[in-house]
C-alpha cells in the first residue's frame, strides 16, 4: 500500500495540490493565531491608558501611548486624537477646525480598516474549503481514465484489471474531502472569533468616542452652537415671536 501511495504521489498532480492546500490552510490558521493573540486584552489595556491620560488632560501622553503601543487598535485611538486636535493653517487655507463629525468619521474609517486586517487571509481558508473536493474529484477522474487506458493497452478486460487503478485514484477524492473539512472547520472558527473581536472593539470605540466628548475641550461647544439646528426656542408670546434662548 505504501508503494502504491508513493507511485500515486509521483503521478498525481492533484494530490500534490491538495497537500499544498492543506499546509497552506494550517499556515493561515497559525498566522491568525499569532496576529490575534490577546488582541482584546491589548486593546482594552491601551484604552485604559489613553483614558487615564485624557482624564488628566494630557493629550500628548495619550498620543504617545498610542504611538508606542503594538496593538492594532492603536491606529483607531490615534485617529480620534489627531482629528480632534485643531490643525495649523495651510498656505492659502484657513486653519482646520475639529468637529465631532470629523472625529467620528476618522475613528470609523480606522475601525473599518482594522476589521479588514482582522479578516486578513481568511479568504484562503474559504477557497481551500470550497475547491479541495473538486480538485480531489478531478484527480480521481484522471486516475480512472488512466486505468481504463491501461486496460485497453493490455488487451485484457474485467474489473480486476482496473480495480487497483481505481482504488488508487479514489485516494485523491478522499484526500480532497479531508482537506476541505480541515479548511472549513478552521474558517468557521476564525470567522466567528473575528466577528466576536469586531463587536467587542466596536463597543470599545463607542466608549472611546464618549470619553473624547467629555475630555476634549471645545467638543460640546462644537456640538451645539447658537443658531444651529437643535437650539431650543422659547414659545411664542401673545403678540410676539419666539426668541432663541440666550
Amino acid at each position: 500500500m505504501n508503494q502504491e501511495l508513493v507511485n500515486l504521489l509521483k503521478s498525481s498532480v492533484a494530490l500534490w495540490i491538495i497537500g499544498v492546500s492543506s499546509v497552506l490552510a494550517v499556515a493561515v490558521a497559525v498566522e491568525r493565531l499569532v496576529a490575534l493573540w490577546r488582541f482584546g486584552d491589548k486593546a482594552r489595556a491601551l484604552a485604559d491608558a489613553v483614558t487615564r491620560a485624557l482624564y488628566r488632560g494630557d493629550i500628548e501622553d495619550a498620543r504617545a501611548q498610542c504611538e508606542r503601543s503594538g496593538s492594532p487598535a492603536a491606529d483607531v485611538f490615534l485617529a480620534g486624537l489627531v482629528a480632534a486636535a485643531p490643525g495649523a493653517p495651510a498656505s492659502g487655507r484657513p486653519p482646520r477646525t475639529a468637529t465631532p463629525e470629523k472625529v467620528i468619521a476618522a475613528v470609523e474609517r480606522q475601525r473599518a480598516q482594522l476589521g479588514l486586517k482582522l479578516r486578513s487571509n481568511l479568504w484562503i481558508l474559504a477557497t481551500v474549503g470550497a475547491t479541495a473536493p473538486f480538485i480531489g474529484l478531478f484527480g480521481t477522474v484522471v486516475g480512472i481514465m488512466s486505468a481504463f487506458r491501461s486496460m485497453a493497452a493490455s488487451g485484457h478486460g474485467g474489473f480486476a484489471v482496473v480495480a487497483a487503478g481505481i482504488s488508487e485514484a479514489l485516494i485523491t477524492t478522499a484526500a480532497g474531502i479531508a482537506v476541505a473539512i480541515e479548511a472549513v472547520v478552521l474558517y468557521n472558527f476564525w470567522n466567528t472569533h473575528v466577528a466576536k473581536l469586531s463587536l467587542q472593539f466596536r463597543l470599545l470605540a463607542e466608549e472611546y468616542l464618549e470619553l473624547l466628548k467629555e475630555a476634549l475641550p471645545g467638543w460640546n461647544a462644537a456640538v451645539a452652537q447658537p443658531g444651529q439646528p437643535g437650539q431650543p426656542v422659547q414659545p411664542a408670546r401673545p403678540g410676539g415671536r419666539g426668541q432663541e434662548v440666550a
